[in-house]
């Protein structure tokens, strides 16, 4: 991934991401699912590249996310897909204190993680 920095914008609370372990926001405009793996929170665009599902009503299982629409699974930090060759916009995350920031601009894959 290159790691792009920028225009941090609050996004949820970390108990209520810990709380719901997945949460839908609204980050300028963009729907973004926040996810917490492990002590990790990670953000997808909420609106699946598949069937616009929205993901945060799907599962968390073995530290990937499960489409509710047809079960395709996503890494959450990359936002690859499983065997396929799409790819869902991930967002870089920041955790300061009690609060979730994102950058609402998606990450761009590296050469070396090709989409």
């Amino acid at each position: 991934m290159e790691q792009q920095t920028g225009e941090w914008v609050r996004a949820a609370a970390l108990a209520e991401v810990r709380r719901r372990r997945r949460l839908a926001v609204t980050v300028e405009g963009r729907r973004i699912a926040l996810f917490l793996v492990g002590d990790d929170v990670y953000a997808l665009d909420d609106v699946c590249v598949h069937k616009q599902r929205s993901l945060s009503k799907g599962a968390v299982l073995n530290g990937r996310v499960i489409c509710p629409g047809h079960q395709w699974v996503f890494d959450p930090e990359t936002g690859e897909i499983e065997g396929r060759d799409e790819c869902q916009p991930s967002h870089a995350v920041r955790v300061d204190g009690d609060d979730v920031y994102v950058d609402p601009r998606p990450r761009i894959l590296s050469e070396e993680h090709p989409s």
